[in-house]
C-alpha cells in the first residue's frame, strides 16, 4: 500500500494487552493517551459496555485512533480464558482487512509481586501461543518495586542513602537484563514465538511519567511499513518520532541524496514530499495558506536562482 493511502483505508491502530489483575495495563494505555480518563468500551456492533471483554474495543476520548483489547481473566491459567485468546490472535491474524488485525501485542509482566516469577498463563502463552506475524512486546511493568531491595542492598555495604538512590535504578536495570526472567523469555527451549523485544517501565503512576521508551521501541519492532507508518502518527506524545521517521522514510523514499536536492523539488513531486510528510502528522490541522507558504519557502530555498547575486 501506497504511503499516500493509508490513512483512506486503514485510521486506526490496533493493540491487545494482555497481562496479569493490577499489572498497570489501564494506567500504561492512559499514558499512551494522554489522558487521566477511564476508556469507553464498545462491542463489535457499535453499542456501548460496561465489562471486559476480549472482542470488545477499548478506546480513549482523547486518541480514538487507538483501539485496544483486553485479555481479562488470562492471569488465571484457566484452559477456557487460554483458548478465548488464542483463538482471538488467530481470527485477528488472519483478518482480510488490515484495519480489523490486531497490530501488535503488549504482554504486562509486573515486578511488585512476591517471586515475581512468570505464572502458568505466562508460561503457556509463549511455549503454545502461535502468534504469526504479530509483533509481541513484552512489558516489565512497575520495575521501579525492584529498586527499594537494591536500595537496601547498597545502603548495607556502606553507601550513602543519597548516592543509594541515584545509583540503584541502573544497577538493577544492569542485573535484571542477565536475570532468570529475560533468559526464560528468550529461551528456544519450549518457546514457541519469542518477543520481539522487552522494555522495562518504572514510576507509569506518576504524572510525569514518561512512555517515550515504548512508542520507540514498538515503532522499531513493526517491519510493516503501513503499520509503522500507522502506529507513529496515531500516537501522539512524542513529536521526536513523527518527526524522525517522516523524514527518514518519506525523504528516502522521494529522493536520491547523491544528487542535488534542489533539482527534485519543483514541480508536482516535491508538492508530493510535502503530503507524504505530512502523513506523519495527520492530528495536526493545517490551513492551505500555511501549507503555500511552506511550499513556497521550500521551493525558494532549494532554488539555486534565488541565492545567485543577481536574483
Amino acid at each position: 500500500m501506497d504511503v499516500s493511502e493509508i490513512r483512506q483505508t486503514v485510521d486506526r491502530f490496533r493493540i491487545l494487552i494482555i497481562g496479569r489483575a493490577n499489572a498497570g495495563k489501564t494506567t500504561i494505555l492512559q499514558r499512551i493517551c494522554k489522558t487521566r480518563e477511564n476508556p469507553e468500551i464498545y462491542n463489535s456492533a457499535g453499542q456501548k459496555r460496561g465489562v471486559h471483554n476480549i472482542e470488545n474495543e477499548m478506546m480513549f476520548r482523547n486518541n480514538p485512533g487507538f483501539v485496544f483489547h483486553d485479555s481479562c481473566g488470562f492471569e488465571a491459567g484457566g484452559q477456557s480464558e487460554f483458548d478465548e485468546m488464542k483463538a482471538f490472535i488467530a481470527s485477528r491474524s488472519k483478518e482480510g482487512r488490515l484495519n480489523d488485525r490486531i497490530h501488535v501485542i503488549w504482554y504486562c509482566i509486573p515486578m511488585d509481586e512476591d517471586g515475581r516469577c512468570f505464572t502458568e498463563g505466562e508460561v503457556k502463552f509463549f511455549s503454545q501461543c502461535d502468534t504469526g506475524s504479530i509483533a509481541v512486546i513484552v512489558l516489565f511493568t512497575k520495575f521501579d518495586a525492584l529498586y527499594d531491595d537494591e536500595f537496601a542492598e547498597l545502603t548495607n555495604k556502606g553507601v550513602s542513602r543519597q548516592d543509594a538512590k541515584t545509583l540503584a535504578p541502573q544497577h538493577v536495570k544492569d542485573a535484571f537484563a542477565n536475570g532468570p526472567q529475560v533468559q526464560l523469555l528468550y529461551s528456544r527451549k519450549g518457546n514457541q514465538r519469542p518477543p520481539r523485544c522487552h522494555i522495562c517501565l518504572p514510576d507509569m503512576d506518576k504524572d510525569d511519567a514518561d512512555c517515550g521508551v515504548l512508542i520507540e521501541r514498538t515503532a522499531e519492532i513493526l517491519d510493516d511499513e503501513t503499520l509503522k507508518q500507522l502506529f507513529v502518527s496515531t500516537q501522539r506524545t512524542n513529536l521526536e518520532v513523527c518527526m524522525r521517521y517522516a523524514l527518514k522514510m518519506t525523504l528516502a523514499r522521494h529522493l536520491d541524496f547523491s544528487q542535488i536536492i534542489s533539482s527534485h523539488i519543483p514541480g508536482k513531486s516535491g508538492r508530493q514530499i510535502i503530503n507524504d510528510l505530512g502523513l506523519w502528522f495527520p492530528y495536526t490541522s493545517r490551513h492551505r495558506q500555511e501549507e503555500d507558504e511552506m511550499w513556497s519557502t521550500l521551493r525558494f530555498s532549494a532554488c539555486p536562482i534565488a541565492h545567485s547575486p543577481s536574483a
